[in-house]
């Protein structure tokens, strides 16, 4: 009988004691969580080692990035700069010292806009000529004296000498006015 009792005990505890029950991820979706965790924190690496490396290529500092600073005034851009579109600009400077240099496979145009955006005057620099287009042209020498204008009306020439130097000399279809008219040195006037 202690036998049978013990017997009769054993599944008595089995039946009715506590059962446990597993908590938690088991088998293939504990390998694959474990899996997406591993590769994103790959993914994160691989974007910080990205990042740092931009960084340092593009030379980004405080200051800005690569030849361009930003400084009180503006911009300061520094060594040779390629623009692919128009380059809008207060104010364009060289160094101290240094030139400034425009270069193009065809031609430089610099426009001066109105506050409409209508061109007032281009500047044109070809392969072939100099273009300008506007109401007035000037030159004038460093003091500020007049040496050539134009415009729709007249074109003066402000030099105290005018020398024409083509082989045929000057044509003037309509008459001429002038103080004085005379000839190189030891050459006869025609």
């Amino acid at each position: 009988m202690p036998q049978e009792q013990y017997a009769h005990r054993s599944t008595m505890q089995t039946s009715e004691g506590p059962q446990v029950y597993k908590v938690g991820i088991y088998g293939w979706r504990k390998r694959c969580l474990y899996f997406f965790v591993l590769l994103l924190m790959i993914l994160i690496l691989v974007n910080l080692a990205m990042t740092i490396w931009i960084l340092k290529v593009m030379n980004f500092t405080i200051d800005g990035m690569g030849n361009l600073r930003i400084t009180e005034k503006g911009l300061k851009l520094e060594g040779d700069s390629e623009f692919l579109k128009p380059l809008y600009a207060k104010e364009i400077r060289s160094r101290p010292g240094n030139p400034l240099y425009f270069q193009s496979a065809r031609n430089v145009t610099v426009n001066i806009l109105n506050e409409k955006t209508k061109v007032l005057t281009r500047l044109v620099t070809g392969p072939q000529a100099v273009e300008a287009h506007s109401q007035k042209f000037e030159v004038k020498t460093l003091s500020g004296k007049l040496l050539f204008s134009a415009d729709n009306n007249e074109v003066v020439v402000g030099a105290e000498r005018l020398r024409v130097l083509g082989a045929e000399g000057t044509v003037f279809p309509k008459s001429i006015e002038t103080p004085n008219v005379r000839a190189d040195p030891f050459k006869e006037l025609r």
